[in-house]
Parts: C-alpha cells; structure tokens; sequence
C-alpha cells in the first residue's frame, strides 16, 4: 500500500474511516426516534456490517502483506546471486592480473 506523505499507511487511514463511519452511523441512530427495539436491532446490523468489512479488510491486508513478502524474498535472492556472480567475477580477474604480472 503507498504510503502518505506523513508516513501514515493507506489501510490506517481506511480503518480509520471505516470505524468513523460506524460511530458516525451509530450517533444517527442514537438520536433518531425510533423504538428501543428498532433501535437495537439497526445497531446491531450496523455492528455486524462493520465487523464484516473489517474482516474482509484484514484479510486483503494479510494477503498483500505476504505477496510483499515473498516478492522482497525472489528480489533478495536474485539480487544475492548478481552480486555473487560479480564478486567471483572480480575474483577471476584479480588472479587473471595477478597471474600477468607474476608473468610479466
């Protein structure tokens, strides 16, 4: 997920919008007139809604989070074998010029 400029994640600030919206839609139930009953079932609903999309969202986050994982592990290994390679690489052509020089 980007990152704002202040460092705050995405999914922090979607959270955060989320459970606004629950408290948000919980006080306009509070203060519309309505019976006990209705009232307690609506809030109930909305509870329910609201766990749901924070199910769903933790899950997404989880799945992004170990794509990210495994994708920086394939990055580090592959750049492990580069620089692997370049270091044997320079190994050769130091004894390459070492060689030269005994020779020379």
């Amino acid at each position: 997920m980007a990152d704002n400029d202040n460092g705050v994640g995405a999914g922090t600030v979607l959270l955060s919008f989320l459970a606004g919206a629950a408290v948000g839609a919980g006080v306009a139930l509070l203060i519309a007139p309505k019976t006990g009953e209705e009232l307690r079932e609506k809030i109930k609903g909305l509870a329910d809604d609201a766990i749901d999309k924070i199910k769903d969202y933790t899950s997404e986050a989880q799945d992004k989070i170990k794509t990210t994982l495994e994708d920086g592990k394939e990055l580090i290994l592959e750049k492990k074998t580069i620089i692997s390679s370049a270091i044997e690489a320079g190994k050769e052509a130091m004894d390459r010029e070492r060689e030269r020089l005994k020779g020379a």
